[in-house]
């Protein structure tokens, strides 16, 4: 028996594989296990010409074997196997794949799907084993091969025995250290954990003994024995036909692996062939998780190439927007990077992902439009996502988001769409209309809101941070144009009307002065409006940024937020404003306690804080005496 060199430049080669190429070392299980399925796969693509081969599909297996007394994990097959010539091309060689060759042999038949394709993913092995034993017997011949090596010094291979065709791959781990521990993969729950993580999907069976227990014979005492368990699902559930898969597959399967204990809200199955074919399992929550709108949430769908997971969490399967969706997307036609971990190529995932993003629009849509009642669920939960989308990217993404907001309606009094919004306008009406604040009961009082009631206009009643951005990017929606009413002309006047106002204003020029001097810097302008419907005054932000703005600025970053000019409104037609008008001539003094109050009402109106409440208190119980 010699010592061989590895071809290529091995040492170098191998260190870099085991420290680099790998980001995980619990993936070697899965590169071993998904081997294991190629190597069954050739026998059973043989087997369907060669009737000497006398085993089906059913007759496959993989099996792990544990031996915490000696260190070893051993996976074995019965696939086709290898004689001395593929060991020393295979294993001798790094990075020469025998299944890269299979599948460009066989590229042409369509039934023939083979996982590995850079021929590193055995050496994976070596980051958790100090030493390396394949035993192999080629499917044909009568001579077994065994293959060791500690992975730095080449390797040595010698005649073995073995019975039947197959490989079995045994693994020294290496020993423990302080910061690793390498018998976590000797342990029955760890492999199970591996097993269902990575490989559930391979579509072999994969076995291992498992300690049960059960109860002795007439006797409570219970004895403990070791039975073959199956660790994997073989068939997942997306690859099955939609008719055949009931909802509570559906939704058993979700809890399992989203651990989400309430049901989804919706399910999308389908599939895509083309440049790009691809199967996907999609669900819509009912709720969002707690770290949902947190920098810790990850986003993503869990990629799967043929039945073997290769990422987590895909952030680019999933539109930001999107992201609250769970699910699953397995192709065949990825182009995966040497450690299968990433991708090599983005032109895959860009199909795929604009097919699934279609996809997830139209089922909202469909929920929109047929079941209201669970809409409005997952929009109480993921609304706000929905917003941040239509806003982000300077509102790149505004036309896939925008018919899926809803805003309270305040003449319907519940949630409805722009579309719905729009539908529904006022004869006449050319405008949509909207206030922002805290709370929509209080938004519903302000007089702007009245006054476009009373004419049978709907206001949509803001009261989310994100909502005073939605009309600036959109800036229209069916054509109408979005209006502030707390803040912009309403429209509503002739004219005749506005020609009116401005008659009165000019009449009243030296009330309005009186008023801005008695107030001074607290107001940056003093005007009349005939939009205040029965209230007396109001408070309205300069041109330029809202209330809504300014606080929502102030939270985010205090030291370079700056407040937007206050402009008092007065309706003339008012006893309040007449009263005080009365004052300015018989009593100055109490005219300018007047101006002060109805200052502070429609900063209370207007939701904006006082600056001294104690000021307002005072002059509250002095007017009153």
């Amino acid at each position: 028996m010699e010592k061989q060199q590895f071809k290529a430049e091995s040492q170098r080669l191998l260190d870099l594989m085991i420290n680099s190429i790998y980001t995980h070392r619990e993936i070697f299980l899965r590169e071993i296990i998904s081997n294991a399925s190629d190597a069954m796969d050739k026998l059973a693509y043989i087997a369907l010409t060669d009737d000497q081969v006398g085993l089906s599909r059913e007759d496959l297996a993989i099996t792990i074997t544990r031996d915490e007394a000696n260190r070893t994990l051993t996976v074995s097959d019965n696939g086709i196997g290898m004689n001395k010539a593929e060991m020393e091309e295979n294993l001798g060689t790094i990075a020469k794949s025998g299944s890269l060759s299979f599948k460009q042999a066989m590229e042409k038949n369509e039934d023939i799907d083979i996982i590995g394709q850079f021929g590193v993913g055995f050496y994976s092995a070596f980051m958790v084993a100090s030493s390396v034993t394949v035993i192999s017997k080629k499917y044909g011949e009568d001579t077994a091969w065994k293959w060791v090596s500690d992975g730095a010094d080449g390797y040595t291979i010698e005649e073995t025995e073995k019975s039947a065709p197959g490989t079995d791959i045994i693994m020294t781990l290496k020993a423990d250290t302080e910061d690793d521990k390498y018998s976590e993969f000797l342990q029955e729950y760890r492999i199970r954990e591996l097993v269902r993580k990575y490989s559930d999907y391979i579509r072999y069976p994969i076995r291992m003994e498992i300690s049960k227990s059960r109860k002795k014979e007439d006797s409570d005492e219970y004895e403990s024995y070791m039975e073959e368990d199956t660790l994997n699902s073989m068939v997942p559930i997306w690859q099955r036909s939609k008719k055949d898969v009931t909802d509570e597959e559906y939704d058993s399967f979700y809890r399992e692996k989203f651990f989400d204990y309430q049901k989804p809200l919706r399910v999308i199955h389908s599939s895509a062939e083309g440049t790009v074919s691809f199967k996907a399992l999609l669900y819509i929550p009912g709720k969002a998780p707690m770290d949902f709108y947190s920098r810790d949430f990850k986003r993503g769908l869990q990629l799967y190439s043929s039945g073997v997971m290769i990422m987590d969490n895909c952030e680019d399967l999933l539109p930001e927007y999107f992201g609250f969706v769970r699910g699953i997307v397995d192709s065949q036609d990825l182009s995966l990077n040497i450690s299968r971990e990433m991708l090599q190529h983005d032109r895959q995932l860009t199909v795929i992902a604009r097919n699934i993003e279609k996809k997830i629009k139209s089922e909202l849509k469909s929920m929109l439009e047929n079941d209201r009642e669970n809409y409005e669920k997952f929009y109480a939960a993921f609304g706000r996502q929905l917003k941040y989308g239509t806003v982000s990217d300077y509102g790149a993404h505004k036309d896939a988001c925008q018919d899926l907001l809803l805003y309270y309606s305040n003449k319907e009094g519940k949630l409805i769409s722009l579309k719905e919004y729009v539908d529904a306008m006022a004869e006449g009406q050319e405008k949509i209309y909207y206030v922002s604040g805290e709370s929509k009961e209080r938004l519903a009082k302000l007089p702007q809101v009245q006054t476009l009631s009373a004419k049978g206009y709907d206001v949509l009643l803001f009261t989310e941070d994100v909502d005073e951005f939605i009309p600036q990017t959109l800036m229209t929606y069916s054509e109408k144009q979005f209006c502030n009413a707390a803040s912009e002309d309403l429209g509503l006047r002739t004219e005749d009307e506005k020609k009116e106002l401005e008659n009165k204003a000019e009449e009243m020029k030296g009330f309005l002065t009186f008023v801005k001097e008695t107030l001074g810097e607290q107001v940056k302008e003093v005007r009349l409006s005939a939009d205040l419907g029965s209230h007396p005054v109001a408070m309205v932000p300069e041109a330029g940024m809202s209330f809504e703005m300014e606080k929502y600025m102030k939270r985010m970053n205090p030291e370079f937020a700056y407040p937007v000019g206050r402009i008092l409104e007065l309706n003339a037609e008012h006893e309040a404003v007449k009263a005080m008008v009365s004052a300015m001539t018989s009593d100055p003094l109490k005219a300018k306690d007047y101006a002060q109050l109805l200052m502070y009402q429609a900063q209370l109106m207007a939701e904006l804080p006082l600056e001294d409440p104690v000021a307002y208190t005072e002059l509250v119980c002095k007017l009153m005496k």
